[in-house]
């Protein structure tokens, strides 16, 4: 990457600032039910903590109403991280505490929700100024908020220097061969319910890949511009002339449903049958892919030496039509010599869910922010980075 990284940083003596992402589910008596964004920034902190750094970490946390959510405060994130690190961190609840901003070399605090602030998703400089304080260079390790420009990813740049974690640069390595040159054969797996959020990843991975699998309530739209019944299956109507034109442009790298896994209402215990993905009968909605599908598509992956998967093959909150998107994590699991890639969001969850998460070669902690990586927007958090030329100097 052409940006500055932790790693060109001499940090003895010196004061990280560090955008994580600890965005975490939790149940309603505060226990967090995923742990999984709070240990991959683990081996950024355990680098910084080895090199003499002082740590002040921040993130958001949910959508709060107000800055006395306390549903939403990030007390018990800070309270398993200093399990997960085997050390103390203290827990920074208002800023601008003047004892706060000289932390001790080795030490690890954690801010408050960033959220709880009206100017941080305003990007306002002031808040950013307050931030900075705390540190003498920012390191932004949270990828899966680096399509925000927000004064905890973008602003504080403004005052400090600014680089790179580990988590960042690993998302890179593994997400920038699938827009140039990924190994051949290369597969893309993509589901979800819209067309519509897709459109510019769809286009650019047709470029680069040899195939796309596509599943999920996003194939219904496919199905409409083919002229297909599609009974009461979710179809994004605005996007089939768009399905249209791709079916048209690259119906050989494209691979939809042969069958499909279909119910008669949204709910699991629905009467349900597999039916041909030209056999939906009205009334009936299409709610997972089917079994003659997950064989098509093991078909295809088989052999792949890259795989990228964003989005479910189905309603994966309802257990019956969870099978599609399970088996094709299992089989992406046993493929035992290929990059497996998965795009975050949904799939990403149902594959910690299912415990496989080993298996797989990255699992990217940013769902949005992988989308607009690939759909070839700019990233605010990664144009807020000091670029490669840039020395990084202590703030003065």
């Amino acid at each position: 990457m052409d940006k500055n990284t932790l790693y060109h940083v001499d940090w003895a003596n010196r004061r990280a600032l560090v955008r994580v992402d600890f965005n975490v589910p939790m149940d309603k008596a505060g226990r967090i039910t995923d742990d999984s964004r709070i240990t991959a920034s683990l081996p950024t902190l355990r680098y910084l903590l080895r090199h003499g750094a002082s740590l002040v970490l921040m993130s958001h946390l949910g959508r709060p109403a107000s800055a006395v959510d306390t549903g939403l405060s990030l007390k018990p994130v800070a309270d398993h991280l200093a399990h997960l690190l085997r050390q103390p961190v203290s827990f920074i609840t208002s800023l601008n505490q003047p004892q706060d901003y000289r932390q001790p070399a080795g030490t690890v605090a954690l801010l408050e929700n960033t959220r709880f602030h009206a100017g941080e998703t305003a990007n306002d400089s002031a808040l950013a100024a307050a931030f900075s304080r705390y540190g003498d260079v920012f390191v932004n390790d949270a990828f899966g908020s680096m399509h925000r420009a927000h004064a905890s990813t973008t602003g504080v740049a403004d005052f400090l220097p600014a680089v790179a974690g580990i988590l960042v640069a690993r998302e890179l390595q593994y997400l920038s061969p699938l827009l140039s040159a990924p190994q051949a054969p290369a597969v893309a797996i993509l589901g979800g319910a819209k067309i519509s959020d897709k459109i510019r990843v769809i286009h650019n991975l047709l470029s680069t890949m040899d195939a796309l699998l596509i599943g999920g309530g996003m194939a219904n739209t496919f199905f409409r511009a083919m002229g297909h019944e599609t009974g009461d299956s979710l179809v994004e109507e605005s996007a089939v002339p768009v399905a249209r034109e791709l079916l048209q442009a690259s119906s050989s790298k494209l691979h939809l449903p042969v069958d499909l896994h279909v119910a008669r209402a949204f709910r699991g215990d629905a009467a349900r049958q597999m039916v041909a993905d030209d056999a939906m009968a009205p009334g009936w909605m299409a709610l997972d892919i089917g079994e003659a599908t997950i064989a098509h598509f093991a078909n295809r992956l088989s052999g792949a030496a890259t795989v990228f998967w964003n989005g479910p093959m189905g309603v994966t909150e309802l257990p019956p039509f969870a099978a599609g998107t399970v088996a094709l994590a299992d089989c992406l699991a046993g493929l035992q010599d290929a990059t497996t890639i998965v795009g975050g969001g949904d799939s990403a969850g149902a594959i910690h869910k299912a415990g496989m998460a080993h298996a797989f070669t990255h699992i990217s902690t940013g769902g949005g922010a992988c989308l607009a990586y690939l759909a070839g927007q700019t990233l605010p958090g990664m144009a807020a980075l000091n670029s490669r030329d840039t020395q990084v100097n202590r703030r003065s």
